[in-house]
């Protein structure tokens, strides 16, 4: 069986720490300036009740009630006058009877994104976990983190935490978290960093992200919580000592490792080589951050990820609320949630062992057979087009044999091999393009820009090929939502003639073996690469377009050099270029992946022309372009953000 989550035996039992290993409430530290959520402040004068400080439960559970910031819609609703209870009304803050708080001071940031791949590494694997196993991996951050906090034992901090501390009602998007000013004594007792907690208690003066929250409902709250918080909630502000910096930094280590790094099957199974895991979670991270991974496959990676923890937490309060001996129905739903708990951690695994690529799949999208040719040996033009007139098929042979269809995925589901599908203008979809396995002709007859065929946003693939031998010519196509590449060939020859690509996630993609044509088209909007080749690959590129790819959603698209064309070399893929222009790309114009400088293919040709950058890199790049088989002739190469041609050692 799968591990990922213990078998949730109704006897077990519930592990109290929540999933992010952050303590009980679970709050992620939020980034980004505080200085965002003024406008939501002034919001909470004007419907947050100001209750004067009440001691007992009594009175803070009426304080909390009066905190409460309500919906815009609900806002309306009292306006309009709905009914309002008596005993809860909201009132305006008197400002002359409430201290209203400053805005919080900036706190220490120390992004993680800023270090090199190599940096990550070494400061994870060789300094902090040093060799260690999962099971130990808690206590290995609890000593670094303690050596850090002995540097100084007092120090000004911003405590971020879950808004449900002091809200009732709230909108997340507009108050993701409460900030208070806080005078933070560092004591931690306990041996795990992920639970550390440290002794805080309201300074001066006063400030908050929340201008009128009471200064009394704050002082109740640390009182209730006997002034102990979690230290990873706790920000350390800047402007205070170089031993604060280092404080802030190694905590920002810690964020970084449970949030990224650490997932909850670590310690429910033993691993070889612990580290080395470390390392590859490491990798993935920085292949999304660089967009070696694009966008729409991260995205898809970090909502598995996510729904993973959120199943987990599902199963856990379950679990916890099944107070007696369970039902039969109790006992069912409490598999129901393991397995699928199970089966996420299963594809979260996969994803980190093979490292996802630009393209995206795993393995062959297509697993459709090959139909052939018919067996009465005819070919079929079929006209997709909601009417067909005479004069659409004047230039027809007189015996060709038609088939009309209103619908291209209709049209496509009848192709053998040798059959032609003629587009006339129109917005169109067919998932058969993904299944691409017999040799057709798909043409549009007008304007390119009039023939346009989306993808569906709730598939991974658009345009995928393995027939020996598929033409695509006169179409738009137009990427909306799917995170493989907006073309990949698997296998065999694509030809693209006189098309208009529009990619929304990675470019064409050509696999180990394949072979494409482009001529005549334009390519932009990849978050990678525009044109990919990968090992063993072929490719020729005449009189296109290539710009404005490598277009990263993505904060940290400073170091990814994918651009126009990119090659993964070792094999060499063969590439001729000739009379493209590849501009305006966020990377490098042609980029070349290589694992080492050691090639054994003869040269075919060289421009010098098409190649500039730094002068450093010259006499390898010249090196190396001489030992590809690589034809480039006529190329305009200008406006990329890196350059033009760069070599890239993985």
């Amino acid at each position: 069986m799968a591990s990922g989550a213990r078998a949730p035996g109704p006897e077990d039992s519930v592990r109290t720490a929540s999933p992010d290993r952050r303590g009980e409430k679970g709050v992620s530290a939020p980034t980004g300036a505080v200085g965002t959520l003024k406008s939501a402040a002034s919001r909470v004068r004007s419907v947050v009740a100001s209750p004067r400080p009440v001691k007992g439960k009594a009175g803070r559970e009426a304080a909390r009630r009066r905190l409460q910031l309500l919906p815009a819609s609900h806002a309306e609703e009292e306006e309009e006058g709905a009914e309002v209870e008596e005993e809860e009304p909201l009132l305006s803050v008197p400002e002359e009877d409430e201290e209203e708080a400053r805005p919080l001071p900036p706190v220490c940031m120390f992004p993680m994104r800023g270090m090199w791949r190599d940096e990550k590494v070494a400061l994870y694997c060789d300094e902090v976990l040093q060799g260690c196993k999962a099971e130990d991996a808690d206590g290995a951050m609890s000593k670094y983190l303690s050596e850090k906090l002995k540097l100084k034992d007092k120090w000004l901090g911003v405590w971020k935490t879950n808004p449900e501390l002091f809200f009732v009602k709230y909108e997340e998007a507009s108050i993701p978290f409460v900030g208070i000013l806080v005078e933070v004594i560092c004591k931690p007792h306990q041996s795990s960093s992920s639970c550390f907690k440290v002794t805080v208690s309201v300074a001066e003066p006063f400030s908050s992200n929340i201008a009128n929250i009471p200064r009394g409902l704050v002082n109740e709250i640390l009182e209730e919580l006997e002034h102990s918080v979690p230290l990873l909630e706790v920000y350390p502000v800047e402007g205070q000592d170089s031993d604060n910096h280092d404080i802030a930094l190694a905590l920002e280590v810690v964020r970084f490792f449970y949030d990224f790094l650490w997932r909850d099957w670590d310690d429910e199974e033993s691993c070889e080589n612990y580290t080395a895991l470390i390392e590859e979670r490491i990798n993935l991270w920085c292949d999304i951050q660089d967009g070696t991974i694009p966008g729409p496959i991260a995205q898809r990676f970090k909502k598995t990820l996510e729904k993973y923890k959120n199943k987990r937490v599902e199963l856990i309060e379950y679990q916890s609320n099944i107070k007696e001996d369970p039902s039969a129905a109790e006992t069912v739903e409490c598999w129901k949630k393991y397995y699928e708990i199970v089966m996420l951690c299963g594809l979260l695994k996969m994803w980190e062992d093979l490292r996802l690529r630009v393209h995206g799949p795993f393995f062959p999208r297509i697993l459709r057979r090959r139909k052939g040719k018919r067996d009465f040996g005819k070919t079929i033009t079929h006209i997709v087009a909601k009417v067909i007139t005479t004069d659409m098929v004047k230039d027809l042979s007189s015996d060709t044999l038609l088939q009309q269809h209103d619908d291209l995925d209709l049209a496509l589901d009848s192709c053998y091999s040798g059959d032609t599908v003629v587009i006339f203008p129109g917005e169109y979809q067919a998932v058969n393009l993904a299944l691409l396995t017999d040799d057709i002709i798909i043409k549009g007859v007008g304007k390119r820009e009039e023939i346009m065929i989306t993808s569906e946003p709730s598939h991974d693939s658009f345009v995928v090929s393995k027939a020996d031998n598929v033409k695509l010519m006169h179409l738009s196509l137009i990427q909306q939502g799917t995170v493989d590449g907006i073309v990949v060939v698997e296998s065999g020859h694509m030809t693209l003639e006189n098309c208009v690509l529009k990619c929304e996630g990675t470019g064409v993609c050509v696999l180990t073996g394949a072979a494409l044509t482009i001529t005549d088209s334009e390519i932009t909007g990849a978050q990678g690469a525009g044109v990919e080749l990968y090992p063993g690959s072929t490719a020729i590129l005449e009189r296109n377009e290539i710009h404005h790819c490598n277009n990263l959603r993505t904060s940290d698209n400073s170091k990814s050099t994918l651009g126009g064309v990119n090659m993964k070399v070792l094999p060499t893929p063969k590439l001729k270029m000739t009379n493209n222009h590849i501009y305006n790309n966020n990377g490098y114009g042609v980029s070349i992946l290589q694992p080492t400088e050691q090639f054994f293919i003869v040269a075919e040709a060289f421009n010098k022309g098409a190649a500039s950058g730094d002068k450093k890199d010259d006499s390898m790049l010249s090196r190396v372009m001489q030992n590809l088989n690589l034809e480039m002739s006529n190329n305009k190469i200008e406006a990329n953000l890196k350059g033009d041609i760069r070599i890239v050692t993985s």
